[in-house]
C-alpha cells in the first residue's frame, strides 16, 4: 500500500462521498478535494485522522497542481450536472486536461475514472458527450488512465434509483416510449465502490477501458416491475408509446421524479439506446458477487427507509454563501439588496428550538402554507428548475451542501443558525436565514430574513408581486414553530426597515 495519499476529486458528490470512506477504511491515506472546505468537513469521516481535506477549483490549473502536489494516485469524479447544458463538455474537457497535467508534474502515477457507458453518436445527450470528452481528454495527456464505463447504478440516492423509485411509487401505469422494452445491464453502486477501490492495485489497468454492470441484462420495463415487486406494490402496467420523442420523455420524467430534467435527458438517453456491457473483462481481474437487480434495490429500500442515505445524487451544488449576502453591504454592483425580517421570541431554549429549525423541509414541510409551498415547487418544475421533490436526505441530520426542497443548505452552526440559498428559478438570487439567540432564562430570539438580489426589473416585479404573501408566511411559519416546541410566543414583528438602499432589516 503506497504511503502517499489518495486523491479524490468530487470527494463531496454521489460516488466520490462514498469512496473516501472506503479507502480510508482501507488504511489508505486521502486528500479529499471539493469546491468547499466546510462541505467537505461536514460530511462524517471529515475529521478522520487520514483524510486531508483540500479546496479544489478544477478549472483552476493552480489549485489543482496543489491538490496533487505528492500524491500516488488520483480519481477523477467530477459529475457537473449543475451546470448549464452549454457548459458541459467545455468543463469536463478542461477540467480532465488539468487534472492530467497536474498528475504529471506532481508525479502522480495513475489516475482512475468513472464515467457513463452511452452509445456515441449525434443524438448523444450534452451531459454523456461531456464524459466521453473527459475521458478523452485524461487519455491524451503522459500519466496512465484507467476509466470504468458504468451502465445504470443503482443505490440509495443515485439519479437512477430515483427516478425509478418516483415513477413506480407514484405511477401504476407508466406510460413511456417504446424504448421501455430496450435492455439495460443495472449495477449495484456497491459493486461499483469495489471496483473503484481495487483498480489501485492493478497495474495491467492502466491505460485501459473497462465496461462495469451487473449479472441482470433486463428491459426497462423489467427493471419497473422489479422495484415494484422489492417495494411491495402491485405489478405495474407499462404503456409503450408509439411515439418517440427524448425531449418530452425526459421532461415528462423531470415532472413525476424529484430528478433535473439533465438527469432525466440521461436516463432517456440510455433508455433509447439501450445500456448493455460490451465486454467483462474487469470480472476476471477484481472478482466479486454482483448483486442483483432486485437485490441492489432492496438494499437501497433498505437504506431509505433507515434513513442511511449516505450521499445523493443531489448534493452537487454551490455551498460558498455569495459575496453580495455580507450584512452591512447597501448594495452590490449597482442594485439593492432587498431584505425582509421577522423576529419573535419563543419561551423555549435555544438547542429546543433547534431541534425544529434543522427538521425544516422534506416531510416535516415549511411549518405553515404547505400548499403554497408545494405549488410553488409543481411551477418550479415546470419551468425546468428542480422542484421541490427531492426533499431532504435526512428527515434530522442536517449538513453543510444538503440538498433541502429547492433550496441548498450554505450555513450550520447548531443551535445558532442555518443559511440556506435558493436553487429555484428565480429572476435573482435569494437566501433564507434562521438565527437563533438566548435573551432570558428559558427564552430565545428567533429572527427569519430573507435578502434577495433582484436580477433586473423582472426581479424587482418578482419580489414585490410576493411582498405580501411573505409577511403572511413568516408569521405563519414563526407562530407555528413555537406550537411545534410547545412554548409561549411573543411575536413575530417585523423589524423595520433602515435607509442606505435596503427594503428592511
Amino acid at each position: 500500500m503506497p504511503r502517499r495519499p489518495i486523491l479524490v476529486t468530487g470527494a463531496t458528490g454521489y460516488i466520490g462521498g462514498r469512496l473516501v470512506p472506503i479507502l480510508l477504511e482501507a488504511g489508505y491515506r486521502v486528500r479529499a478535494g471539493g469546491r468547499s472546505l466546510r462541505k467537505v468537513k461536514a460530511r462524517m469521516w471529515g475529521e478522520h485522522p487520514n483524510l486531508e481535506p483540500v479546496r479544489l477549483e478544477m478549472l483552476d490549473p493552480h489549485s489543482v497542481l496543489e491538490a496533487s502536489r505528492g500524491c500516488f494516485a488520483a480519481y477523477y469524479l467530477v459529475h457537473p450536472w449543475d451546470l448549464p447544458e452549454r457548459d458541459f463538455a467545455a468543463f469536463d474537457r478542461n477540467a480532465a486536461r488539468n487534472l492530467n497535467r497536474a498528475a504529471h508534474a506532481a508525479g502522480i502515477e495513475r489516475i482512475i475514472y468513472l464515467g457513463d457507458l452511452a452509445a456515441e453518436g449525434p443524438s448523444l445527450h450534452k451531459y454523456l458527450r461531456s464524459r466521453t470528452e473527459a475521458a478523452k481528454a485524461l487519455f491524451s495527456g503522459p500519466v496512465p488512465v484507467t476509466a470504468l464505463r458504468s451502465t445504470m447504478i443503482l443505490g440509495s440516492g443515485s439519479a437512477s434509483f430515483e427516478i425509478v423509485r418516483y415513477l413506480v411509487d407514484r405511477m401504476p401505469l407508466i406510460p413511456l416510449p417504446k424504448w421501455v422494452h430496450n435492455r439495460c445491464q443495472p449495477i449495484s453502486i456497491r459493486n461499483v465502490l469495489h471496483y473503484l477501490l481495487n483498480s489501485l492495485d492493478h497495474d495491467e489497468m492502466l491505460g485501459e477501458i473497462f465496461d462495469v454492470g451487473g449479472p441482470d441484462i433486463i428491459t426497462y420495463a423489467d427493471l419497473f416491475n422489479i422495484y415494484a415487486e422489492q417495494a411491495k406494490l402491485k405489478r405495474r402496467r407499462i404503456l409503450a408509446l408509439p411515439f418517440s420523442s427524448p425531449a418530452l420523455a425526459a421532461y415528462f420524467l423531470s415532472l413525476a421524479t424529484p430528478a433535473p430534467t439533465t438527469l432525466t435527458a440521461a436516463f432517456v438517453q440510455g433508455m433509447r439506446n439501450g445500456t448493455v456491457c460490451g465486454e467483462n473483462r474487469i470480472r476476471d481481474i477484481i472478482p466479486q458477487d454482483l448483486m442483483t437487480s432486485g437485490e441492489a434495490i432492496g438494499r437501497a429500500l433498505d437504506r431509505v427507509e433507515q434513513h442511511r442515505v449516505d450521499t445523493s445524487c443531489y448534493d452537487a451544488g454551490v455551498t460558498r454563501p455569495p459575496e453580495w449576502a455580507a450584512d452591512g453591504d447597501a448594495s452590490y454592483s449597482g442594485g439593492a439588496v432587498l431584505k425582509l425580517t421577522y423576529r419573535a421570541r419563543i419561551g423555549t431554549g435555544p438547542g429546543a428550538l433547534w431541534e425544529s429549525i434543522k427538521r425544516v423541509g422534506g416531510k416535516t414541510g415549511w411549518y405553515f402554507a404547505g400548499r403554497l409551498w408545494r405549488m410553488r415547487g409543481f411551477l418550479d418544475k415546470a419551468i425546468g428548475g428542480v422542484g421541490s421533490q427531492r426533499g431532504r436526505r435526512d428527515p434530522v441530520e442536517i449538513n453543510v451542501g444538503d440538498a433541502l426542497d429547492f433550496w441548498r443548505v450554505l450555513v450550520v452552526e447548531p443551535p445558532v443558525r442555518l443559511l440556506l440559498r435558493a436553487e429555484m428559478k428565480l429572476p435573482g438570487d435569494g437566501l433564507l436565514e434562521f438565527s437563533l439567540r438566548p435573551v432570558g432564562k428559558n427564552e430565545t430570539e428567533l429572527i427569519m430574513k430573507v435578502r434577495y438580489l433582484p436580477g433586473g426589473l423582472a426581479g424587482l416585479i418578482y419580489w414585490y408581486a410576493l411582498y405580501p404573501f411573505h409577511h403572511i408566511v413568516f408569521r405563519g411559519m414563526l407562530r407555528n414553530i413555537a406550537k411545534t416546541c410547545r412554548a409561549s410566543l411573543q411575536g413575530p414583528d417585523r423589524l423595520p426597515r433602515s435607509g442606505s438602499g435596503r427594503t428592511d432589516m
